[in-house]
């Protein structure tokens, strides 16, 4: 496991609320703590739609690592990994590709506490779990090529999270960094929370999760579809997220074609 301890001193911070234990929570699972159900629980009462976007968001990954392991894809590197919840990215893609190579990044210790259940892997294909920010990418690359050939094409995760990233931490310019050190053939997918649907909703909750230290940087269409300059993308392009390819997956629970808040895509690297 690219040498992380899972015992070690990392202190787990239960005095205010964190993304992954967040999702963790919207997902119905059971690593989080009162911080984080309270800041959910306030998060319902703004749209109660938002352990849906969860399960669509998760569903949206297991349907883009369906396509491109189908496409043949055969590496991943997905940051912003979170609590682990079955089936896993590693999962999705080993089914069709038992030699598929994973990479799992995050930057919460309750994540890397649980690293060795996002392991189980085939025994022809690799799994791997990373602890670093994607506010460090040069790290996340020097762990990733340990496991990944990144001679190779590679398929870039960001689901569910650059929202937490804002600009002035160079959002766009990380996942260009990113890309960069990816050869042609590669992918990038992501997943992102706007505010274009539901303005004063998405107000309310960008500042109490700031009150509460979280930074929730809400982009439109245009500044999402940004992250893919230079990228081919893949049909059908920028869309709601359930609006991906739904051919490739079952629809999540209490989902309706109503507009989920946030945008979807995948592309290419020529």
């Amino acid at each position: 496991m690219t040498g992380q301890d899972p015992t070690s001193a990392v202190q787990i911070d239960t005095t205010r609320p964190h993304p992954a234990r967040m999702y963790d929570w919207y997902l119905g699972g059971k690593d989080n703590y009162p911080v984080d159900e309270a800041m959910g629980r306030q998060m319902l009462t703004l749209d109660p739609r938002v352990p849906v976007m969860a399960r669509v968001n998760r569903a949206f990954m297991h349907r883009a690592t369906r396509w491109l392991a189908g496409s043949g894809v055969r590496q991943f590197l997905d940051i912003g990994t979170g609590i682990p919840t079955e089936p896993n990215l590693h999962q999705i893609a080993q089914e069709t590709a038992p030699g598929a190579r994973v990479v799992y990044c995050d930057n919460d210790p309750i994540v890397l506490a649980h690293a060795a259940a996002l392991l189980r892997g085939t025994d022809e294909g690799a799994t791997e779990y990373l602890q670093a920010d994607v506010r460090d990418p040069d790290a996340i690359l020097e762990g990733a090529r340990k496991v990944l050939d990144l001679t190779r094409p590679v398929a870039l995760s960001l689901v569910a999270l650059l929202h937490f990233v804002p600009d002035e931490d160079g959002a766009h310019d990380l996942v260009r960094r990113l890309l960069a050190e990816l050869p042609s053939g590669s992918h990038l997918v992501m997943t992102h929370a706007t505010a274009d649907f539901t303005p004063e909703e998405s107000k309310a909750a960008t500042e109490k999760l700031r009150a509460a230290g979280v930074t929730l940087a809400l982009r439109s269409r245009e500044e999402f579809t940004r992250f893919f300059d230079g990228l081919d993308l893949v049909e059908p392009g920028v869309e709601v997220p359930h609006r991906w390819h739904p051919e490739l997956g079952e629809p999540v629970p209490g989902q309706d074609d109503g507009v989920i808040p946030g945008y979807g895509a995948v592309g290419r690297k020529p």
